[in-house]
């Protein structure tokens, strides 16, 4: 992921990584307490060393620690091996990595989460944000100017009277906003710098109009709902440090473009993408990813792409149900592309659900193979009891559990009614259930009234085995009642897959 021009900024590199290190400090249970204590604001990333997303965090984690030192700040960073300190990953409910929790005032009951980038800038942003005033008064130009250039993205309120209720409600929009700095000036010069007549909102940013000025009712609603939908870029490529920035929003509906950078109309389609997204802020998030890259392989398969299928245009809802949607036309103009997420905005599309093609041997073995084309037909049988596995290839459980649930098939392959199956959840969808983590295990007994019931006993042969003979009532529970034991893999997750970032 880390890509070094030279041989010598590597080396210049790993030297300052190394003293930057020194400026995060080492917890352990034997000394957490004691260094919340010592260390009032502290930030901690519970990590794990062998997973991609922490060390891609590790250097932009240990360069914010060392800008905040050199600026003198009382904040500290910290990190926590979450497989070695096992104690602490579990009293703060580490389930993923890397999990970041900002511990203030030396309280350890209730930390808050970090829900900004994973870049150095957002890092140290946010806990300015945390731990200094919400709206910083700006008196002169070069203060402001200041603030404009050090920031991606800046919120300056103009208002001449700073007891107005509109400056009031700018402030009460700030507290609650953490990644993005707020100023407010009453400043005639900075006023007339930046071709303000009266008082408002202005946000300004480092990429498309450069800024955005709010009109409308000053609410701190209003104001929130300003900044939210203009603080991306009308396009934003999803990488490591933009992808808490993307699923971290309010907008739940994504549009992709699936494209390679070394293509050669890669520019010309960039312009058509963006073009199509002027008409759509706040509604759909338009997102590029480039298809060659390897870490994003993962999410090419999730949406049953190939690279050589590339260029490609798919939209998926993250609501409740993550719902995905494929254009009838390859075509990728922003004509194609308004009138696709027009439809989507109408309600006039129905969602594109992956299936492979029937395998001809798909019931040859004791474990039948299902995938979507033939889902129906076999697991809502109204004559037959199917216990069906939905696994993804690459799951360490479902690895596991593959010899318990071959054994299982053997075990009931000669059986009148009962039928064991699999079915590949990361290539074939069906409406009718919803997985949401690998391995998924439902059973669906014989009878017209197409009941779904989840196994939620031991995975065992012992245990599958009671569970069939007894038609799902040892060890099983109504479907959607059971609490989904996620196969955590979070070296190569993204929240566009059904394992969770």
């Amino acid at each position: 992921m880390w890509k070094f021009l030279l041989i010598c900024t590597l080396v210049v590199a790993a030297r300052a990584e190394v003293g930057e290190e020194e400026d995060v400090l080492v917890l352990k249970k034997s000394n957490f307490d004691e260094a919340l204590q010592t260390h009032p604001n502290i930030l901690v990333e519970f990590y794990a060393p062998w997973c991609g997303h922490c060390k891609a965090l590790g250097p932009e984690f240990a360069k914010a620690a060392g800008v905040l030192k050199a600026e003198g700040s009382a904040v500290r960073l910290g990190k926590v091996d979450a497989t070695e300190e096992t104690e602490l990953a579990q009293e703060y409910g580490v389930r993923g990595y890397p999990t970041i929790k900002y511990f203030k005032g030396g309280e350890k009951a209730s930390p808050k989460e970090y829900s900004a980038g994973r870049q150095a800038d957002d890092i140290v942003a946010w806990l300015k944000k945390r731990t200094g005033p919400a709206v910083v008064t700006l008196t002169t130009v070069s203060e402001a100017e200041a603030l404009i250039a050090d920031n991606e993205v800046a919120v300056i309120g103009f208002f001449k009277d700073a007891d107005s209720t509109g400056a009031k409600d700018y402030e009460k929009a700030a507290e609650t906003t953490d990644d993005i700095p707020f100023a407010v000036t009453s400043d005639d010069a900075i006023f007339s710098k930046f071709e303000v007549s009266k008082d408002g909102v202005v946000l300004f940013k480092k990429f498309d109009e450069g800024r955005n000025t709010f009109d409308g009712e000053l609410t701190k609603e209003n104001l929130l709902a300003f900044v939210k939908t203009n603080q991306l870029p009308l396009v934003i490529e999803f990488t490591e440090q933009t992808a808490p920035k993307i699923f971290g929003g309010e907008i739940k509906s994504h549009i992709l473009m699936f494209l390679p950078k070394t293509a050669s109309d890669f520019q010309d389609k960039m312009d058509q993408f963006k073009k199509a997204a002027e008409g759509f802020k706040g509604q759909i998030l338009y997102i590029f990813i480039d298809s060659d890259v390897d870490d994003n392989q993962r999410i090419l398969e999730f949406f049953g792409l190939k690279k050589e299928e590339c260029p490609a245009i798919r939209l998926i809802t993250l609501e409740d149900e993550m719902t995905k949607y494929k254009p009838q036309s390859d075509a990728i103009t922003s004509e194609a592309i308004i009138s696709f997420c027009k439809q989507f905005i109408d309600g006039k599309l129905k969602p594109h659900l992956m299936s492979q093609d029937i395998p001809e041997d798909w019931d040859k073995n004791p474990v039948k193979i299902l995938v979507g084309k033939n889902f129906e037909e076999i697991a809502f049988n109204p004559s037959k009891n199917v216990f069906v596995e939905f696994y993804a290839p690459w799951c360490g459980h479902c690895k596991q559990l593959t010899p318990i649930w071959e054994k299982l098939g053997e075990k009931f392959v000669d059986s009148a009614d009962i039928i064991v199956a699999k079915m590949d959840s990361t290539a074939n969808e069906i409406d009718s259930v919803k997985v949401h983590s690998f391995p998924t295990l439902k059973f669906f007994p014989a009878g017209e009234d197409r009941t779904v019931i989840d196994y939620n006993g031991e995975r065992t042969l012992e245990g599958f085995t009671k569970f069939l003979e007894s038609g799902g009532k040892d060890g099983g529970a109504p479907a959607g009642d059971d609490d989904d034991d996620e196969d955590l893999d979070p070296e190569n997750s993204c929240c566009y897959t059904v394992t969770a970032a």
